[in-house]
């Protein structure tokens, strides 16, 4: 096990601080935090996916205009001929495939990373009188809302994004 995996075990100190929270409630703060986290991250990785799709592809039609269609555009027979014997167009079309589908994966697990997120995040929303049963911590739960909102970008004020 690495460190990092280690640092991924334990809490993150200012949710582990929370005054007038119990564990469990902790603990469910630190999984949705964790969930956002996962779903940042996806996020990120899916519109790096996105711009290097679009560069490639661009890159490939341009490369085709200047062997190809601009030298044989007289006749499509002359210009597929020309595409099929040239090597690299294979390569760079296998290519551009090959990204399209790393977009639509990285988009599948965005969208699943997603729905987790904000599953958890209405539940905590649902139960929030469950987790803050005494007087004392339902009434000092906004602070936890407004650390979690100001730290994590996590709104837990209510259901809906």
């Amino acid at each position: 096990m690495n460190i990092r995996e280690m640092e991924g075990d334990k809490m993150d100190s200012p949710i582990q601080l929370l005054e007038n929270t119990d564990q469990a409630t902790k603990q469910a703060l630190e999984n949705v935090r964790k969930r956002k986290e996962k779903f940042d991250r996806f996020k990120h990785r899916h519109i790096l996916s996105i711009w290097a799709t679009i560069i490639l592809a661009v890159s490939f039609l341009t490369y085709l205009y200047i062997t190809v269609a601009s030298i044989y555009s007289y006749s499509f027979a002359a210009m597929f001929s020309a595409f099929v014997n040239d090597s690299n167009n294979l390569t760079l079309l296998v290519f551009c495939v090959g990204m399209y589908g790393t977009m639509n994966l990285l988009k599948e697990k965005k969208d699943k990373a997603e729905k987790e997120y904000h599953e958890l995040r209405r539940e905590i929303v649902d139960r929030s009188k469950d987790y803050w049963k005494k007087e004392e911590e339902w009434k000092n739960r906004h602070l936890v809302f407004e650390l979690m909102k100001k730290l994590y970008d996590i709104n837990l004020y209510h259901e809906n994004k």
